[in-house]
């Protein structure tokens, strides 16, 4: 391990606040895998091989993609060089036409795959490439937000062309240059925002990283994430209080209470978010279970750490009040905003098919809201790509 990220964990265990033993937060693989961001070349093959088996789900999720604006052969990109991003999306300078034309790369690179219509890759390259022509800075309070949301997309797009098409992607250098140094220095030191805006810039710091094949990047972020995830997801052995970030001074329980949105009972799977609606929270366990998906493709399972355990809890908790379980009193005061979101998938394959455990909620929300479709943001076609795959 890196000294500094053995400092980083001395610190975090002086502080209380580490999850997981000493010594045992993950390194980079020593080769990395590709493609390797959230789904692997394993799980495209048994994609590809039940939609062209017609068998469902996977056929009606493929025929939801393929029907939707970001499978569109006649897309044209609209890189700019300065995205400017402001709260609530105010200003919108180009932040919704970045993560569409990011979530349209990775949706016609899914298409190739899957039909082997190369129109498909040459689309994908045409958008990473007016992109990476382009953009120079993202700017304005949202900007570390946006760049997780866009930098999260686009490497799972880049990384299923480079390594699954045949075809030329000449500038596949000067995409790899803009990751580095566009993306990656946005999001790297992370945020001391809510959650979700951590969860999501580790994500994309982590996929990034995983293309460039930088490992010292690779364990930054994901020390930092194993960290987050702590602080957003509580579990009852946790103590009297949720774990906390070391750099955000929640040192006293009436800030903890009042970061965690004035939630003051704690129970397995309360989300640092819960309080504040549902559609932020499942964009931070989305984001828990992509790192923890990209992680076991390069070699080390999270899914068996807290990381699992937390996201099981998280998703299990959310989706019984997304079902209609009606919120106690001690619960955000007896009232909740709903909107979850299409980000069951991912958790639910690994921890309840995969691992075994019992995941009643999640699997009845998984189930009734498939196909899942996207967010428009950073979640796309997961019961595509994740829904009961074994690989």
């Amino acid at each position: 391990m890196r000294r500094t990220a053995l400092l980083a964990a001395s610190a975090a265990l002086v502080a209380g606040v580490l999850a997981w033993p000493a010594g045992a937060a993950p390194d980079a693989p020593a080769a990395f895998v590709h493609p390797g961001v959230t789904v692997s070349k394993g799980q495209l093959d048994f994609t590809r091989s039940k939609v062209t088996a017609g068998a469902q789900p996977w056929k009606g999720a493929f025929d939801r993609m393929m029907a939707s604006k970001y499978a569109d052969l006649n897309r044209t990109p609209r890189p700019r060089a300065v995205v400017e991003c402001g709260s609530y999306s105010n200003p919108n300078l180009g932040c919704t036409d970045e993560r569409e034309d990011a979530i349209a790369a990775y949706t016609q690179a899914l298409a190739w795959y899957i039909t082997r219509d190369e129109r498909h890759a040459r689309k994908a390259i045409e958008l990473m490439d007016a992109w990476s022509a382009v953009i120079r800075d993202h700017t304005n309070s949202n900007a570390p937000l946006q760049t997780g949301w866009a930098g999260s997309s686009w490497p799972r797009a880049a990384e299923i062309i480079k390594y699954t098409y045949s075809g030329t992607w000449a500038n596949s250098g000067r995409f790899a240059t803009m990751l580095r140094t566009v993306y990656l220095p946005e999001i790297i030191n992370g945020s001391n925002s809510n959650g979700n805006w951590e969860l999501s810039m580790m994500e994309a710091a982590i996929g990034i990283s995983v293309f460039l094949e930088d490992k010292a990047s690779y364990d930054k972020a994901m020390a930092t994430f194993r960290t987050r995830t702590a602080a957003y997801v509580y579990l009852e052995s946790d103590g009297a209080l949720p774990k906390t970030v070391p750099s955000q001074n929640l040192n006293t329980r009436e800030k903890v209470v009042k970061y965690w949105q004035g939630q003051s009972t704690f129970v397995n799977g309360l989300s640092q978010e819960t309080c504040r609606d549902f559609t932020h929270t499942g964009y931070g366990l989305s984001a828990i279970s992509h790192v923890a998906e990209t992680s076991r493709i390069q070699g080390q399972d999270l899914y068996g750490t807290d990381v699992g355990e937390r996201l099981r809890h998280g998703l299990g908790f959310h989706a019984k009040y997304q079902l209609g379980a009606g919120a106690e009193s001690r619960l955000c005061g007896g009232s909740l905003k709903l909107g979850l979101g299409p980000v069951t998938e991912v958790g639910h394959n690994a921890l309840a098919n995969r691992l075994g455990h019992a995941m009643t909620n999640t699997a009845t929300l998984t189930r009734r809201d498939r196909p899942a479709g996207s967010n428009n943001l950073f979640v796309a076609w997961e019961t595509l790509t994740h829904g009961d795959n074994p690989a």
